[in-house]
């Protein structure tokens, strides 16, 4: 029995996903979670995740935040994006970053089962028109994946402007372990200064064009 867990935090969206799910997986076990702090739990509680479908755009997360942190803590399961920003930077963004597929959320509903059909099967699933690699993505995903799952916590908490004390009560760490993430983070991203690591994390966030 296969377990895919879905995340996304609008119910009738999440729902219709569920169904669609059931349709294509008659015997899978499935999970919803609706905020990127669930889907940390849901990583942390279940043994076992085949597949994950995630939405861009959840409480707690930062554009591509959230796929960027799971590939980190499970790099093992694959995860296929489904977004409303379906602009073709937005999926090749989110093959650079991780992805093994993509859906858009005005695609057919079959299209859902055969992305699932297919990464889980060892494949990928994007559409066939999507955006040229970006270099800047390819470096900025490669200094990426060498932060650890925790120090990418402390940077996406040093994006929103918080101070180590404060990401400290976050994330449950005494402060010096906070300052000791945050001059690795510094090291391993080559910046010189919280702002510059703030900026980096943010160039994540979603593009708002269409």
């Amino acid at each position: 029995m296969q377990t895919i867990l879905v995340a996304d935090d609008h119910p009738m969206f999440r729902a219709a996903v569920l169904h669609a799910l059931r349709e294509a997986l008659p015997d899978g076990r499935m999970l919803e979670v609706a905020s990127q702090s669930a889907v940390e739990a849901a990583l942390a509680d279940e043994a076992v995740i085949d597949l994950v479908l995630l939405d861009l755009a959840m409480p707690g997360a930062m554009g591509f935040s959230s796929l960027v942190l799971l590939r980190g803590e499970r790099p093992e399961v694959p995860v296929i994006v489904i977004s409303s920003n379906d602009h073709p930077r937005t999926v090749r963004r989110a093959q650079q970053f991780g992805a093994a597929g993509f859906v858009s959320k005005s695609a057919p509903v079959g299209a859902l089962g055969a992305a699932v059909h297919e990464v889980l099967a060892g494949g990928s699933w994007f559409p066939a028109e999507k955006a040229e690699r970006s270099e800047d993505d390819a470096t900025l995903a490669s200094r990426l994946a060498q932060l650890t799952p925790q120090q990418l916590r402390v940077l996406m908490l040093l994006a929103e402007g918080l101070l180590n004390k404060q990401i400290a009560d976050q994330l449950g760490l005494a402060e010096n372990t906070v300052k000791i993430h945050v001059t690795a983070v510094l090291k391993k991203l080559d910046c010189r200064s919280r702002t510059q690591a703030a900026v980096l994390a943010k160039s994540l966030d979603l593009d708002e064009s269409p």
